[in-house]
């Protein structure tokens, strides 16, 4: 019989979130908004799903957190836009959050995932990705929170990267050409999105090696 050697000769060292992207967690986000302009639109529902590891090293979902948004006072809604996200601002189940507080119940796991995984902060990972960190960054400005866990300016953007992988840069499209399955009836929904942006972003990462060293 054949000594191999002490296991740590051979062994690999598992592959860790706070190594694999510079210290930075990645988190996908997903919002639904009142209009184009984060300046002067609402902000009306938020996403976020931190992204975690499997026992084999491949990027992977993690639990996806959400609020429905009370408009901020003076922001504005364009009715176009509710046509297309099929959001009732008045709905007596819509359970809507100030949006300080919406912003907390989104953060506090993201800020515990952060922790967790010993990350520095939290990237933001979306699809046309800084028109979800310009909303979310006017929110915290108009709120005055003052615990983003986010990057102010750097992002995973997922038309970057369907377009790289597959082609694509529609959601739709990208995510289809991916291998997954896309519900035209739940699309536009913060969490729908966020979840399927996930899979997408993970698809694309686990297919290319992770740095060494």
């Amino acid at each position: 019989m054949t000594d191999a050697g002490p296991a740590s000769s051979t062994a690999v060292a598992p592959l860790r979130l706070n190594t694999r992207f510079r210290g930075f967690l990645p988190v996908v986000v997903d919002v639904e908004t009142g209009g184009f302009d984060w300046n002067r639109h609402a902000l009306l529902e938020i996403a976020v799903l931190p992204l975690e590891l499997d026992e084999h090293g491949q990027l992977i979902p993690g639990i996806t957190t959400s609020a429905h948004v009370v408009p901020a006072p003076g922001t504005l809604i364009d009715p176009k836009s509710l046509e297309i996200t099929g959001i009732d601002i008045d709905h007596p189940f819509r359970d809507a959050k100030p949006e300080r507080a919406a912003l907390e119940a989104v953060f506090a796991p993201v800020r515990e995932a952060c922790k967790r995984h010993g990350c520095q902060r939290a990237i933001l990972v979306g699809h046309n990705a800084h028109f979800d960190l310009n909303f979310l960054n006017a929110a915290v400005a108009r709120s005055g929170h003052k615990r983003n866990p986010f990057h102010p300016f750097s992002v995973f953007d997922t038309v970057t990267l369907g377009g790289l992988a597959y082609g694509q840069t529609v959601l739709a499209r990208a995510v289809q050409a991916a291998g997954f399955h896309w519900n035209a009836e739940e699309a536009h929904s913060a969490v729908y999105d966020a979840e399927r942006t996930a899979e997408l972003f993970c698809k694309v990462v686990n297919a290319w090696p992770a740095p060494v060293g």
